[in-house]
C-alpha cells in the first residue's frame, strides 16, 4: 500500500503520531493553538486524511482545498458540530468522531464544577493567595449542600446518565428532561422524567448534557433562568451555545440564579462581556475530558479511524454513514 499523506491540526500524543508514521507520511500543525482560516485551507491541500479539531470548521471549501483524493477527516472529539455533514458525503469523504471514551471524564468533571460553585472553591482559593484571609470566620463564604437536594439533568445520554449514576453518593433526587422518556436511564439513576419547565422550576443544581442542535442552541436563555430558583446552580459541560450567555451574565450579577460552572462557552475562547468578573461562576477552559488516559483514548480512535479508512477498511465510529453506502 501507498504511503499516505496525513496531516494533524494540533499537536496530539507522540506515540499516536508514530503510529501513523509507520505506515504514512503524517504533518502535525507547529503551532500551539487553533489553525485560522487561511492556513487550515492551505495546509490541508493534498492530504489523503486529516486528523481534526472541534475548532476547525471542515466544510465543502475546505474538503474542496483538499482535493478529491482526501478519504476521511477524523475529529479529535467526541463532538461533530464544526462537521458539514451533507457537504462532505456528496464529495465521498468520511467523518469519525470520538465517542464513548470521555463519558466518565466529562461526568465526573462536570460534578467538580458542581462542587466548586456550591462551595465557592475557586473563589475562596483566590482569596487565600490573595493573602486577604485574616483566619476563621462564622459568616464567612457560605456555600451551599449537595446532600439530599434535587438534581436536573437536561439531556440523559452517556454522559448524562454517567453524571446521574454519581448523584447517589449525595443521596440526591434526580430529575430529568429529554426528548423523550428513557426507561433504563430511569432504572440506573432512580431518576424521574419531567418536562422542561419542571425541571427549571424545581432543580437545586441543573445540569446540561445535551448535543448542540438547532433545537438546543439557547436552550437555556433569559426566560429559563428566570424560572429557576434563586439558589439554583447551572452546570455546562456540553456545548457553549446550549447557553445564552449574555443571558446568563445578566442573571449571575443580578442573583436571579446563585451560581454557575462553566467548561464551555458560547464563543469559546472569548467569553461573554462581565461573565470573568463574577464571583458566583466557576469558569474553566474546556477541560472536560483533558485526562492522560481520556486523551490518549481519543487520539487512538482517531488514528484507528484513520488507518482503517486508509486500508480500505470501514472506520469505527462514522457520522456520516450515507458515504460508506
Amino acid at each position: 500500500m501507498p504511503r499516505a499523506n496525513i496531516y494533524i491540526t494540533r499537536m496530539i500524543q507522540q506515540e499516536m503520531i508514530d503510529t501513523l508514521r509507520s505506515s504514512h507520511d503524517v504533518e502535525v500543525s507547529p503551532h500551539d493553538r487553533a489553525l485560522n482560516r487561511d492556513e487550515l485551507l492551505q495546509q490541508v491541500r493534498g492530504r489523503d486524511a486529516v486528523i481534526s479539531m472541534l475548532t476547525d470548521g471542515i466544510d465543502g471549501a475546505l474538503l474542496d482545498a483538499a482535493g478529491p483524493q482526501c478519504r476521511i477527516v477524523a475529529n479529535f472529539a467526541v463532538g461533530f458540530n464544526n462537521f458539514d455533514l451533507q457537504a462532505a458525503t456528496q464529495r465521498g469523504v468520511i467523518l469519525t468522531n470520538t465517542p464513548g471514551v470521555l463519558d466518565e471524564a466529562t461526568a465526573t468533571h462536570a460534578w467538580a464544577l458542581l462542587l466548586a460553585t456550591a462551595r465557592r472553591i475557586t473563589e475562596t482559593d483566590r482569596y487565600v493567595r490573595a493573602g486577604q484571609w485574616l483566619g476563621w470566620g462564622p459568616l464567612a463564604f457560605l456555600g451551599l449542600d449537595v446532600d439530599h437536594k434535587t438534581l436536573g439533568i437536561a439531556g440523559g445520554g452517556r454522559i448524562g446518565s454517567n453524571f446521574a449514576r454519581k448523584a447517589a453518593a449525595f443521596d440526591m433526587k434526580v430529575i430529568y428532561s429529554d426528548v423523550a422518556r428513557l426507561p433504563e436511564f430511569e432504572r440506573q439513576c432512580g431518576a424521574t422524567f419531567v418536562d422542561k419547565a419542571t425541571l427549571l422550576r424545581e432543580s437545586d443544581f441543573l445540569s446540561l448534557h445535551l448535543p448542540l442542535l438547532p433545537e438546543t442552541r439557547h436552550y437555556i436563555g433569559a426566560q429559563e433562568l428566570a424560572a429557576m430558583k434563586p439558589t439554583a446552580v447551572l452546570i455546562n459541560a456540553a456545548r457553549g451555545p446550549v447557553v445564552d450567555e449574555v443571558a446568563l451574565v445578566h442573571a449571575l450579577r443580578n442573583k436571579v440564579i446563585w451560581g454557575a460552572g462553566l467548561d464551555v462557552f458560547e464563543n469559546e475562547p472569548l467569553l461573554a462581556p462581565g461573565l470573568a468578573e463574577l464571583d458566583n461562576v466557576v469558569v474553566v477552559p474546556h477541560t472536560a475530558s483533558a485526562t492522560i488516559q481520556t486523551r490518549l483514548a481519543m487520539a487512538k480512535i482517531a488514528v484507528d479511524n484513520v488507518l482503517s479508512v486508509l486500508n480500505g477498511e470501514p472506520p469505527l465510529t462514522c457520522v456520516n454513514p450515507a458515504v460508506l453506502k
